[in-house]
């Protein structure tokens, strides 16, 4: 059932019984603080001739203003068969079929129906009208083939908002489609900013229809109609010059439902967003029911409804953007359904146990020339693979778990192994690769390392799989001098492969050295590797030449909307590493204190919170999952990022991913901004994932469709995940204390997002120093909204234990300190006192037996536990327990 808005509740069809008394009359306004609409009869019918924002004394009016209404009808379905000989040779042809991920998606999306080509174009101007009461009109139409009547008002609450309900008859049986009216035509010229958010963005009209409609580079410059399965918001805007944006929304309940009852229905098409018109005007227009799809087929006299607003504000893009998220579609109450049934941190505790299992983890060890390499198993498809892919993925997260478990499993059976994984994965012959990496994947069969999808070597691929993941190693172990030449001689090729302006090509031939992929521009952080390099090496030319690559990247990429993604399968179209660009450029700030960077960096970060689903509003609805009853909360797409969204990418098929790397950054930008919409999206992402928890091995699925398919073909994902909850955990941690407690922060993980590694030196806590440790059963809670982090200070004999409420409500916890466990037997606890956010002390408990604690909604209280080694502890054992005064 679709939800309704108050401002519809009246019957649909009393329109019909109002006298039209005023049908006559030459000029209608609606008007209030805010907006001035005026409609004008004309031989045609009601045309708008005026629409105005007012922006305090001053008054803003949109050029062109129209008020045209189409429908849509074809009394036979329309054919699905690509309509090739209607795009240009580059179009028709693209992309190669290796890309078999995407091939028929692109050649689907060339079909009548997303191309606007089918079916026949009613269009009207209403040639009568009806008052229904001050500022609201309803505007009739009757043509051989529909009825239409279209009630327009103004939200009571939002005055910016313009609330239509259209209400649609077939006159004949056939196929309909309902369009919201094109309400003004935006000259090319004054266009300013268009989204489709998740699909397209850019300032500008892109005459490349491979590059705007399959890449998101730009607005399309022929009119397209996007589906809302991989659209994050449905929201289509455009801002022009004169600072107006204007946006259609529709209200709840209108686009698809991706699992309905017991199934998924994530590929149902039930809402068209688009930003040109059929008449190629530049216009935010969405259609429903989408023709042919489902619900478009109507007898003769039955009825559609559709029900939608108008938003337009002198603000930016972003404003109203979040307008739609925060306020139609009630983003953030979707905290307040998540009942987390297992803490992140006894997830991150029971991944260990996976992870030192060689045989559920995959763990392989092979022979490569003079050495023994581990990685673990990859068994999705890869560039001449046998079923002998091995991979690692974040080398951060396993220094950093290996460190703070003091694990010897991880520390003996996984870290030599993979380091020697690493130094194979160089190419260290003399030549135009020396440096670089020899490519993702092992291929233990055939002993030679490969990439992902075809025969070539990345400039990034050199960022991410020599840099970054050496430079979080070199962090643990600083004075690993064959590390440190490893970092040296990549850096000097990122250097030697930059052009003089500063980027760098997507890719190389591996055999003729050639570029390939001259069709992109690598829009992607590249440039991160040199900042590692100068971190860790210490020399000047390393950062001047991120900064180079830095500045191109803020030209080409951030100014104009345009982002390259990192997965070849998918030949690259955007994903994550427009996540991984912000945190770069924020490292980059860090580092230069050039606010340049961190402007660049905000710009970026509200462009990938379109990588975020904010709809459908979820609820308490049941559904069966896999035999399972679920509460439609459990399983809503609604937090969850893409890996790639738009025309292409798998959020097409999959849906999002459930691989939160962003959600400490985003944690830390609302920390720089105070903006609500980071800190929402981070917890919606991290919070009450349940439903994708595989119970046996507590990894979650990487795609949304699989539910709780554990790690399915990757099993190198669980130190992702172990990274990046580590990651968000710590984040909010340093938020809620308001910075008292904090870490020192790594680099950036290759490849799913922004993510970064901690535990390689002490942080502070609340003035002291301290280091992160971790270990299974230190604490006994009885509530799962509870996290917790240790630190501890060996000198002045003091551990830690952070608690972190991740709920929206106070809650309470019995917490038992197993002291056996978090000394091992060699201390005697002296006293424990619990500090609220601030660090000063509330209470203090027993140090043996368990205290109910209160925490306040995302709230954090720490434990602080005094101790001294028993050899020189002179009181008795019994003495301890009574300090609860």
């Amino acid at each position: 059932m679709k939800l309704k808005s108050d401002i519809f509740l009246y019957g649909i069809f009393a329109v019909w019984l109002i006298p039209l008394t005023i049908s006559a009359q030459d000029r209608l306004v609606l008007k209030n603080e805010e907006l001035n609409i005026e409609w004008e009869k004309s031989a045609d019918g009601y045309v708008l001739r005026r629409i105005a924002v007012g922006d305090g004394n001053q008054t803003v009016e949109l050029k062109e203003p129209l008020g045209e209404y189409t429908i849509l009808y074809a009394a036979e379905k329309p054919d699905k068969r690509p309509l090739l000989e209607k795009v240009d040779e580059k179009a028709a042809s693209f992309p190669d079929s290796m890309y078999g991920h995407i091939f028929n998606r692109w050649k689907t999306s060339l079909s009548a129906v997303p191309l606007h080509l089918a079916g026949e174009e009613i269009h009207f101007y209403p040639s009568k009208v009806a008052k229904n009461g001050k500022n609201k009109l309803t505007f009739l139409e009757e043509t051989e083939k529909i009825k239409l009547s279209a009630r327009w008002s103004f939200h009571p609450t939002y005055q910016h908002d313009v609330m239509v309900e259209m209400v649609l008859t077939a006159k004949e049986d056939g196929y309909f489609s309902i369009a919201s009216p094109t309400l003004v035509n935006i000259p090319t010229g004054e266009l300013d900013w268009g989204m489709i958010p998740g699909q397209f963005q850019g300032r500008s009209i892109e005459n490349n229809l491979i590059k705007a409609y399959g890449y998101g580079q730009g607005v399309p410059n022929q009119p397209v109609m996007l589906r809302e399965r991989s659209t994050s918001t449905l929201s289509p805007l455009i801002s022009n010059k004169s600072g107006l944006t204007l946006a259609v929304i529709p209200e709840p309940g209108y686009g698809r439902d991706p699992w309905k009852e017991n199934k998924m229905t994530h590929d149902d098409w039930e809402l068209g967003l688009s930003l040109i018109t059929r008449n190629h005007q530049l216009s935010p227009t969405i259609y429903h029911p989408v023709l042919g799809e489902r619900g478009s087929y109507m007898k003769k006299g039955e009825t559609k409804t559709f029900q939608f607003r108008y938003t337009l504000q002198k603000a930016d893009w972003y404003e109203v953007y979040k307008h739609a998220i925060n306020d139609i579609y009630r983003f953030g109450d979707v905290l307040t359904l998540k009942d987390t049934k297992q803490s992140l941190i006894n997830r991150v505790l029971s991944m260990s146990h996976y992870l030192r299992d060689d045989s559920i983890s995959m763990w392989n060890i092979q022979p490569y020339k003079q050495l023994e390499i581990g990685a673990q198993d990859y068994l999705s498809s890869v560039y001449e693979a046998d079923g002998d892919a091995m991979k690692n993925s974040d080398y951060g997260a396993m220094w950093m778990l290996a460190t703070i478990m003091d694990d010897r499993v991880l520390k003996e059976r996984r870290l030599p192994y993979a380091r020697n994984f690493k130094i194979a994965q160089q190419q260290e012959t003399d030549g135009f690769f020396q440096g670089a990496a020899l490519g993702q994947y092992y291929l233990w069969k055939t002993k030679r390392f490969v990439e992902e999808w075809g025969d070539y070597v990345e400039p990034i691929a050199l960022t991410y799989y020599v840099m970054l993941d050496i430079g979080n190693m070199l962090l643990f172990d600083p004075k690993d001098e064959e590390l440190r030449e490893k970092l040296r001689l990549g850096a000097d090729k990122l250097l030697k492969w930059q052009s003089a302006d500063g980027q760098w090509q997507v890719a190389y031939d591996r055999s003729s050295k050639a570029p390939v992929f001259t069709d992109l521009k690598d829009l992607r952080p590249t440039f991160y590797g040199l900042l590692v390099a100068h971190r860790i090496l210490g020399d000047e030319k390393y950062l001047a030449a991120a900064r180079r690559g830095a500045d191109w990247f803020i030209e080409h990429a951030v100014n104009e909307g345009a982002f390259l993604g990192v997965c070849g399968d998918f030949r690259f179209v955007q994903d994550f590493a427009t996540g991984q660009s912000v945190q770069g450029l924020l490292d980059l700030y860090e580092v230069t204190k050039d606010e340049k960077y961190k402007e660049a960096a905000m710009k970026t970060a509200r462009m990938y919170t379109a990588s975020v689903y904010t709809h459908p509003i979820p609820t308490r609805e049941k559904k069966e999952v896999k035999g399972i009853i679920r509460e439609d909360w459990e399983i809503s797409q609604v937090g969850s990022r893409f890996e790639q969204g738009g025309l292409l990418g798998s959020a097409n098929k999959n849906g999002p991913i459930l691989m939160a790397s962003h959600a400490g950054m985003f944690v830390r930008l609302f920390k720089l901004t105070q903006d609500s919409l980071y800190l929402n999206m981070a917890r919606a992402a991290a919070w009450g994932q349940d439903a994708f928890v595989d119970q046996k091995t507590n990894v979650a699925s990487y795609y949304w469709d699989k539910m709780n398919a554990g790690v399915g073909r990757y099993p190198h994902h669980a130190w992702w995940q172990v990274g990046w909850i580590m990651d968000y955990l710590l984040s909010e941690v340093e938020l809620r204390s308001n910075g008292s407690i904090s870490f020192p922060r790594g680099f950036i993980t290759p490849k799913v997002g922004p993510h970064q590694t901690y535990g390689f030196s002490a942080g502070k806590v609340y003035g002291n120093d301290a280091e992160l440790f971790l270990k299974e059963d230190i604490l006994s809670i009885d509530n799962e909204r509870i996290d917790f982090i240790g630190a501890v200070n060996k000198s002045k004999r003091e551990t830690y234990l952070i608690l972190l409420n991740n709920s929206v409500d106070k809650q309470e916890v019995n917490a038992k300190i197993n002291h056996s466990i978090l000394f091992g037997g060699n201390e005697i606890i002296n006293k424990i006192e619990i500090l609220d956010k601030e660090g000063q002390v509330v209470d203090k408990i027993l140090t043996e037996g368990s205290k109910t604690l209160k925490i306040p909604a995302y709230g954090l209280n720490t434990l602080k536990i005094t101790y001294d080694a028993k050899n020189n502890e002179k009181r008795t054992q019994g003495d301890l327990k009574l300090i609860d005064e």
